[in-house]
């Protein structure tokens, strides 16, 4: 499994590492006190979001953090991420990110966002496995507990049953 963070301010800075670029991100997954929920095959991709946003709400809340609020603009832009990236349109990765923060200043006001993406095959708990990879890395962890206030979630499914996963992170005033 490969995960990509991105983490944007002032000026964007970039940190990729993707199957693209070649690069084999290996986890060690250690489970934080999070309530998992049994997945079944077939539960949609707006449910996997919600319960993204539900265990990162959980993980934020297990640091002594304040949840992050579902915001629909940030959430639609996420989700049209994910589909492409499921579809093949752009590679697994942060394409398009700097675009993504433009639409988002548009309909508000913000002093930083920041991106996960994950993709993942073959897990009873995809949503799980995703929110353990992201605790465990660094970058991504480090998207989970900051300074947000809003966040979209977007999940897509492939042909070939891989899911894709964008959260993006936002601080408004």
């Amino acid at each position: 499994m490969l995960v990509d963070c991105l983490t944007h301010k002032a000026l964007i800075t970039l940190v990729f590492t993707s199957g693209v670029a070649g690069c084999d991100l290996k986890l060690k997954v250690k489970q934080p006190p999070l309530k998992t929920t049994p997945i079944a095959k077939n539960m949609s991709t707006e449910a996997l979001e919600l319960i993204i946003f539900n265990r990162v709400n959980q993980y934020r809340l297990s640091q002594n953090l304040k949840p992050v609020k579902l915001h629909p603009r940030i959430t639609e832009l996420a989700r049209e991420h994910s589909r492409k990236m499921a579809k093949g349109e752009v590679p697994f990765s942060h394409n398009g990110f700097e675009d993504r923060v433009k639409a988002i200043s548009i309909a508000l006001p913000y002093q930083g966002a920041s991106e996960n993406v994950a993709y993942n095959y073959g897990y009873q708990d995809p949503a799980q496995y995703t929110i353990s990879g992201w605790i465990n890395s660094p970058g991504h962890q480090k998207n989970m507990v900051g300074k947000y206030n809003l966040t979209g979630i977007g999940v897509a499914k492939n042909y070939k049953g891989e899911y894709y996963f964008t959260q993006i992170f936002v601080n408004t005033p």
